[in-house]
């Protein structure tokens, strides 16, 4: 199935599929959608940053943060990165707020504002802003939402993006 970290393609539609039907689970067939993970992640590698992360996200979405913050942590750890690990930053970023952690959320994320361009970049901004106000930092967490949002405004780009600025700058 497997070849290092590579994961074939059917493996990936079979989880693309949990995901996609995720919806059909109520609250109280939580415990079966993340079965539903579980016998997915057995068909990887031990060592995969996969497993942990599928599982993490799993429990996330199922209102359990507090178990889902040592699975992001672990497949980091194992070497998750590029798409996925930016998503579990994102993700880890959430639930450390979540579970009362919002500074440990912020010194993750930060350093993904510098990180190369990609889709993710408006998900950094609107999680990083929530940590930010979680702490009471709430001028810098708008100035990162209304920087973020600039860019898909018909009109304003401008004058929203200088407002997002002068609401961190000194006297703004």
């Amino acid at each position: 199935m497997c070849e290092g970290d590579a994961v074939n393609q059917n493996w990936e539609d079979r989880v693309a599929a949990a995901w996609a039907a995720f919806d059909t689970y109520p609250e109280e067939r939580a415990h079966e959608f993340r079965a539903l993970i579980d016998t997915l992640v057995a068909e990887l590698p031990d060592d995969s940053p996969l497993g942990p992360f599928e599982q993490a996200c799993a429990w996330d979405s199922t209102g359990h943060s507090d178990k889902a913050v040592p699975l992001y942590r672990e497949a980091l750890a194992r070497g998750l990165d590029g798409y996925k690990g930016r998503r579990a930053k994102i993700q880890l970023s959430s639930s450390l707020r979540n579970t009362g952690r919002a500074e440990e959320g912020v010194e993750l994320l930060t350093p993904e504002l510098d990180a190369p361009s990609d889709e993710l970049d408006d998900a950094v901004r609107a999680t990083l802003a929530l940590c930010l106000s979680s702490l009471g930092r709430d001028r810098e967490g708008l100035s990162l939402v209304l920087g973020a949002l600039a860019p898909h405004l018909p009109r304003y780009q401008r004058s929203m993006a200088n407002y997002a600025r002068a609401l961190v700058e000194p006297g703004g």
